[in-house]
């Protein structure tokens, strides 16, 4: 059967396998295969294996456990080899590029952070800083909303305020973030944020993130929700040279 893999460790680092349950219905038995000196932790693939919230929730809650012990390459989801002998041969392979990444995130973990505006708040807040919208705001209200064509050209001139005000409030979150973080990565505007930012950070600098965010909240939460979340394995940070299946 397919072999499932979730993540690559040191072989000194390797969880007691039975205290692990990963995907499939009944849950998995979590194992390791060993070759030169790393580990993949690994189950037999489920078959028919979709992303459903209970198979995705296990592979993370592997993952997390393992970071919980060492450095961990964290494989996606889904992410399957034909067999654990075809598996031994990539860590046979790959030694070196292994060793170096999990040298490279020994000690770190991944903490993403998104921020979202509050439509009300920078509604108002554009027009505020912008006179002449406000005028014309004000004059399409009194006028009862003005022509199709003249809404669609307020329409247009608000997206386009909005659109420089998520480009400020994105470099507002991000930059002083990047001051306790040894790599950043922004991702996409997933679910309609301005900020999507995953910082590797050394376990010591957990606590400094969580200060900054809060420090972003008191300043700038009237305006946007910003929501803190980790520590995470690194996956951000494994180069696609690190990803099987």
């Amino acid at each position: 059967m397919s072999t499932y893999v979730y993540g690559i460790v040191r072989d000194n680092e390797v969880l007691d396998a039975a205290k692990l349950t990963g995907v499939g219905e009944p849950p998995a038995e979590v194992r390791s295969v060993r070759a030169a000196g790393l580990a993949a932790v690994v189950s037999t693939a489920p078959e028919g294996l979709r992303a459903k919230r209970r198979d995705l929730a296990a592979h993370q809650e592997v993952l997390v456990e393992l970071a919980r012990h060492g450095s961990v390459l964290p494989m996606r989801f889904g992410s399957v080899a034909d067999s654990e002998e075809e598996v031994a041969a990539e860590l046979e392979r790959s030694r070196d590029h292994y060793d170096r990444l999990l040298t490279t995130l020994e000690d770190r973990v991944e903490v993403n952070v998104k921020a979202t505006h509050i439509e009300e708040a920078a509604l108002r807040l554009v027009l505020t800083e912008d006179e002449g919208l406000r005028a014309e705001n004000e004059r399409l209200r009194a006028s009862g909303g003005g022509t199709p064509a003249e809404r669609m050209a307020f329409g247009e001139r608000v997206a386009e305020a909005l659109e420089d005000l998520r480009a400020r409030g994105s470099e507002a979150v991000v930059r002083p973030l990047r001051a306790h973080a040894e790599q950043v990565v922004i991702g996409p505007p997933v679910d309609g944020c301005l900020a999507n930012v995953s910082l590797l950070v050394h376990r010591d600098r957990l606590d400094d993130v969580a200060q900054e965010v809060n420090g972003l909240r008191a300043a700038l939460g009237e305006l946007m929700d910003i929501r803190l979340n980790g520590p995470l394995p690194p996956y951000s940070f494994v180069t696609e040279a690190a990803q099987t299946g």
